[in-house]
Parts: structure tokens; C-alpha cells; sequence
């Protein structure tokens, strides 16, 4: 039961892999992935409910990168974070541009 949160990450990552077709959906579906997590993680501060609170904590990771740091050490986890920063970047690049290119002035 200690390996739950990886579980959960590598499950929705096959997910995208096998729903999408092209790069851009790949780093939309992994950011996404890291976007959920992240806000399960805050509204679980907020919600007053112990089994939902302890479902949270027991099978939702924080974030992409705690499950990095939780696993790995060293200059693995190094190289992992920055291939993450740098999908980060590229999800970041094709967020700004879809903002702009829907832009109506």
C-alpha cells in the first residue's frame, strides 16, 4: 500500500499515453494530471468529512513532484525534476498561446 500514489500517477499517465496522438496532448494531459493534484490536495485542507480527508491522504499524490522526491534520490531525482520544470515550460508555452490566439480585441 506504500506505492499508491506512484500507482495512481503511472495509471493516469498510461491513460494520456493511450488517449493521445499528438505531443501537444501529451503535456496538456500532464499538466492536467499534476493541476489535479495540486487542487485535490487544497480542497482536502478544506473539506471537514475524516473518510473523505483520509481517502485523499492515502490515495492522492500532492503533486508530480512529490511523488519524484518521495521515490527517487540523488541526481536521478535531479534529472527528473527538470524534465518536469521543463514540461512545465513547454505546457506554460502552449497555454499562453491558445490564450492569445483566441484572443478576440
Amino acid at each position: 500500500m506504500a506505492y499508491i500514489d506512484l500507482v495512481v500517477l503511472i495509471v493516469l499517465l498510461v491513460f494520456v499515453v493511450i488517449y493521445a496522438k499528438r505531443f501537444q496532448t501529451y503535456i496538456f494531459g500532464f499538466g492536467m494530471i499534476d493541476i489535479l493534484f495540486r487542487i485535490l490536495n487544497i480542497i482536502n485542507g478544506f473539506i471537514p468529512i475524516k473518510e473523505i480527508r483520509t481517502f485523499i491522504n492515502t490515495y492522492i499524490p500532492e503533486s508530480v513532484p512529490g511523488v519524484i522526491n518521495n521515490y527517487t534520490s540523488g541526481i536521478f531525482n535531479t534529472v527528473l525534476i527538470w524534465i518536469y520544470v521543463v514540461i512545465m515550460a513547454i505546457f506554460l508555452f502552449f497555454i499562453v498561446k491558445l490564450f492569445i490566439k483566441r484572443k478576440k480585441i
